[in-house]
């Protein structure tokens, strides 16, 4: 099949996070190879109540050359019907629809069950979580409802496609690694990023040692497990700190009275609030390496995030990470419990970072848009 025509079905600007960032550079990689590519967005992605950040949109303005149509409103029936009849008369080649949460199940899977009626459309999800981090009632008919109403997906972890195996056993489906998030700019020195974060007010250093957790503060993401680790009179010896950046998805104070029962609050650089796209680049490039204490993980944004910047990682060992991020060559893995985590600190800094750069540059060249692309072609 000759496809010529693309809808992304997913968030897109003005919408905010790595979803969004996620489609908008899918979106570039299809009109690089001469696709017509649009994204279908949300109108309406979580009621307020629903949304543990601080705010749903971005500040920064629109991509340029993208076309961002914010139609699909995710609690209301009648908006599915509508904007699945107007796909259902569009005939794009191919629709690729991203699936992250079960909420999203009967919006998505209406919209797609009424594209279908066209005998037309290839539908490919990629499913960024089958199972979800945090259960929730409904979960397994909502995703079941989904999957039903797709020809073909892409996963981004084991982990994932066995999941997803569990629910859906016959239709085809593929693993590719996640892409590069090459859109926040190219790397630049240490220093000069280090210069640019005391420039907004946080007191890094040129010698420090500094350790990165980035991106929205879950449970599931283990920072506890960090904080603990820097609590290990081992890291205070080597005047170790850690840099937290990324927005509270949760209740902060559990995190702020646990700082203060360890007494670490002197080794943490804190900026818990949204990370804009535009400065990004300056929180990778700022630090030593890249943290990610995960208790549990399907796939992870961060890790091909700090693959285009070049910083090693210390991963947990569960889920996806470790396929990820091959042990004692491009990071190191451990085991998601405080000891083993400052022991992997430790031992990244006896390594030092120029031991994980050979490994980094050459794996990195594995994370392609063009073969993701590649790969939605050949399920459609």
């Amino acid at each position: 099949m000759t496809a010529r025509t693309v809808v992304i079905i997913g968030p897109g600007h003005p919408l905010r996070g790595g979803l969004a960032s996620f489609n908008q550079r899918l979106a570039n990689a299809f009109i690089s190879e001469g696709y017509d590519c649009k994204i279908y967005s949300f109108s309406l992605q979580y009621p307020e109540f629903m949304f543990p950040g601080t705010t749903q949109y971005s500040s920064e303005p629109a991509p340029e050359g993208l076309t961002i149509l914010s139609r699909i409103n995710s609690i209301n029936p009648l908006n599915w019907l509508s904007v699945g009849n107007e796909l259902r008369r569009m005939r794009p080649d191919i629709i690729v629809v991203r699936y992250w949460l079960p909420l999203m199940g009967p919006a998505l899977g209406t919209i797609l069950r009424r594209v279908r009626k066209n005998r037309h459309t290839r539908i490919i999800a990629i499913t960024d979580n089958v199972i979800p981090h945090e259960k929730r009632p409904g979960d397994k008919p909502f995703t079941r409802y989904f999957l039903k109403a797709c020809d073909a997906y892409i996963t981004m972890s084991e982990k994932v496609m066995k999941d997803l195996r569990s629910f859906e056993t016959t239709k085809p489906a593929r693993q590719v690694l996640h892409p590069l998030y090459d859109n926040f700019g190219e790397p630049i020195p240490k220093a000069a990023a280090r210069a640019i974060l005391r420039a907004r007010g946080i007191p890094i250093g040129d010698s420090d040692r500094i350790l990165l957790f980035f991106g929205f503060i879950r449970k599931y993401k283990g920072l506890d497990i960090a904080l603990e680790a820097m609590a290990d009179p081992r890291i205070r010896d080597h005047g170790i700190r850690l840099m937290v950046a990324g927005e509270f998805y949760e209740d902060a104070a559990p995190y702020q009275e646990q700082i203060d029962r360890l007494g670490v609050r002197d080794l943490l650089l804190l900026r818990t609030d949204f990370i804009p796209d535009s400065e990004v680049r300056d929180y990778l490039c700022a630090a030593d390496a890249v943290i990610q204490p995960y208790k549990n993980a399907t796939q992870s944004g961060v890790t091909p995030l700090a693959y285009h910047f070049e910083k090693p990682m210390i991963v947990s060992n569960v889920g996806g990470l470790p396929d990820l991020v091959p042990h004692e060559q491009v990071g190191l893995v451990a085991e998601p419990e405080p000891t083993a985590m400052a022991d992997a600190i430790l031992r990244y800094y006896t390594l030092g970072e120029s031991f994980f750069l050979p490994a980094l540059r050459s794996e990195k060249e594995k994370y392609s848009w063009a073969r993701l692309v590649q790969t939605i072609l050949e399920l459609c």
